[in-house]
Parts: structure tokens; sequence; C-alpha cells
């Protein structure tokens, strides 16, 4: 199928991820059809198979760019020189990143589940790589005697679920500003791991 007129890959490809990525997250995955984004982009329904095969690989390279996004980002910061200066740091960070994607973070959460067994497989890898960052910082935080928890590996998942639950209620504007909830949680979070 030919491309539609003025029409160019390097625009329409991430118009057609931006549109996934607000309807999925507006009204759910299965209840939004092809037609439906080629509808919000403007191309015909036909036009989107030339960026993915089907609505699954969309979903799946959406949730795959936003956690390879997430681990180059913290990666790229310079780290901390203490665990506990470094675990502020992932708090900060992962608040003020997720905060800025919180479609992009539902979808991680509630369309996962869409996945089929490969994809799912492939992005639960990631999760984990991600989350492992935060287990390592616990650990070097037991090893140097400024951290305790029972179980780290609880402990990793309970504070990243507490972070992460900030997309769903905080809104700009509101009562807290950005840096008062950072600095919020990362009293929450300091005080539940402190030695």
């Amino acid at each position: 199928m030919a491309r539609k007129t003025g029409s160019h890959s390097e625009i329409t490809g991430p118009r057609i991820r931006a549109a996934a990525l607000t309807l999925f997250a507006r009204n759910g995955f299965a209840a939004v059809s092809m037609r439906q984004i080629a509808a919000e982009v403007g191309v015909q329904a036909g036009a989107l198979y030339l960026y993915t095969p089907d609505k699954e690989t969309l979903l799946f390279d959406l949730l795959k760019s936003h956690m390879d996004e997430l681990i180059a980002t913290w990666d790229a910061l310079p780290p901390a020189a203490t665990p506990p200066a470094r675990l502020e740091a992932f708090v900060r960070f992962h608040i003020g990143f997720n905060l800025d994607r919180a479609d992009a973070v539902f979808l991680s959460y509630m369309e996962l589940r869409n996945l089929g067994p490969a994809n799912f497989a492939t992005i639960e890898a990631l999760r984990r790589d991600y989350e492992n960052r935060l287990g390592a910082i616990l650990h070097d935080g037991q090893a140097a005697g400024d951290f305790t928890a029972p179980d780290a590996k609880l402990a990793t998942l309970a504070i990243i679920a507490m972070l992460t639950g900030v997309t769903t209620w905080y809104r700009e504007g509101g009562r807290l500003s950005r840096d008062r909830v950072g600095d919020i949680y990362w009293d929450m979070v300091r005080k539940s791991v402190a030695a």
C-alpha cells in the first residue's frame, strides 16, 4: 500500500505510537482498534501496517521503549557516593521520570497481560533488570550498615510500587509540588529501610 501523500515515516511512526499510547491508556488495549488509531492519526487503517505488523506488537513496542528509556536514563546519571544518597537519587528519579509518562506507566501495569508469552517475558526481564538496580542499592546499604530490611527483594518491590503509585493520583498544579512529593516520599522510603 502506498503511503499517503505528504506522509513521512519519521513523523507518522511517532504519531501512531503517541495515538496508540493515549487510546490504550484511556480506553484499554482490548477496546481500541487499529482503525481507531488510524483515525486519530489521520491515515487509513491499512497504513498502520507499514509501521507495525499488529496491535500487540504496537503495545509491546510502547512498553519496551518505556522500559529501555527508564533504564538508560537512570544509568546515564552520575552515581551518588553513598547508599543513602543513591537511594534518595533513585526515589526522586523514579517519581520524576514516571510523572512525565503516566500513560506509559499505566500501560506497563494494566496492559501487560495482553502480551503473548515471548513479549511478556521480554518486558518482565526489563522490569527485573530495573528492580535489580534498586536491589543493589539496598544490598550495598545493608552491607554498609545504613539500611536494614528483613527481605531486600520484598523491600525493593514495595518501594517501587509505592513510588509508581504517585502517577495515579498526582496532578500538576495540585496541593503538592513535584519537589514536595519527592521530599515526602524520600522521607517515607528512608524511614522504611533505616538501620
